[in-house]
């Protein structure tokens, strides 16, 4: 009655293992990545990789299967389905290939098959993401033209590299970051696009009662890739704050300690990076994105990160 003739959903591991589909007949499917998460349930990588690997072997002969040929799982994926398998990508030969051209703050200059495209999404991840679009809007028979002119219209989600200038020029950046590849896609796209002049301040803890393993893994990146880093409460639920912050510790270089600093109180923290902030400095905010709250012993404290950061750049300029 809407008018809807499309339905796109995200089928996580947990959907497909417990069996949650099961009746659906999917058009296609179509794979992105695949990261460090999730393990808590599936124990290892691999029962990970084979989860969402069984959706793939479960799409009828009718449907198609697409796959990000730049990223080494993507062939896995195709191995046993017997779906019409095509790829996307923009390194590796494939059957929907782009370039990046530009990258700047503001957006991305792309060249998709000759024609040239403008988006206001920002850095290589989102690149990958903008081909998975074109190449499953080819795949229904979509006209060309129109596919890329509404891409070219696509604005970031909320709390996805969201970002905010202060009036005194600082650049403040929100994103839900918050498994080791995220973070470390979001820190070298804000890398490749800074000058090297300007501080990079980035702020990130971990959520509690979820995959231990990536606390170190994080703390590692974020200090390899940042100028300076606070560590901070995320959403640690049930836990204490300070032992998840003390297990993302453990994963910083010696050489990147100088560059630290802990601030439990993730208020404080914000706080802390905007104060450290001059301008022309980029502060990454990592870890919530569009969340609304601070999820702390079973509560859900009114908490946004968009909001508070903006509100601080506002008084300090």
């Amino acid at each position: 009655d809407a008018g809807c003739t499309y339905c796109f959903m995200e089928v996580s591991s947990h959907a497909i293992h417990q069996q949650r589909i099961s009746g659906l007949n999917f058009t296609g499917g179509i794979f992105t990545n695949i990261t460090h998460d999730h393990l808590d349930y599936h124990g290892d990588f691999k029962d990970y990789l084979n989860a969402k690997k069984a959706f793939f072997d479960g799409l009828p002969s009718h449907a198609f299967a697409l796959t990000n040929a730049d990223d080494k799982n993507g062939k896995v994926m195709l191995q046993n389905t017997v779906a019409s398998k095509k790829t996307y990508g923009l390194k590796s030969v494939c059957d929907f290939r782009g370039r990046v051209m530009e990258n700047l703050l503001d957006g991305l200059l792309l060249s998709i098959e000759g024609n040239q495209v403008w988006s206001r999404l920002i850095g290589e991840f989102n690149a990958y993401n903008l081909m998975a679009v074109y190449a499953t809007a080819m795949m229904l028979k979509q006209e060309k033209e129109k596919v890329l002119t509404l891409m070219s219209e696509l604005e970031t989600a909320e709390g996805r590299f969201e970002y905010i200038r202060s009036p005194n020029g600082i650049t403040a950046i929100i994103d839900y970051a918050h498994t080791p590849d995220a973070l470390q896609n979001v820190l070298k796209t804000i890398n490749a696009i800074r000058t090297g002049n300007e501080q990079l301040i980035t702020v990130v803890g971990a959520g509690g009662d979820r995959d231990k393993a990536k606390r170190p893994i994080m703390g590692r990146i974020a200090g390899e890739l940042s100028t300076k880093l606070i560590l901070t409460s995320d959403n640690p639920r049930s836990e204490d704050p300070e032992t998840i912050i003390k297990q993302m510790q453990e994963g910083v270089n010696a050489v990147d300690y100088k560059k630290l600093l802990v601030i439990t109180n993730r208020k404080e923290a914000i706080s802390a990076a905007c104060a450290l902030a001059h301008p022309g400095d980029i502060l990454l905010i990592a870890g919530k994105g569009h969340e609304k709250y601070q999820e702390i012993k079973g509560v859900k404290h009114p908490f946004d990160d968009k909001e508070l950061t903006e509100e601080i750049l506002t008084k300090t300029a």
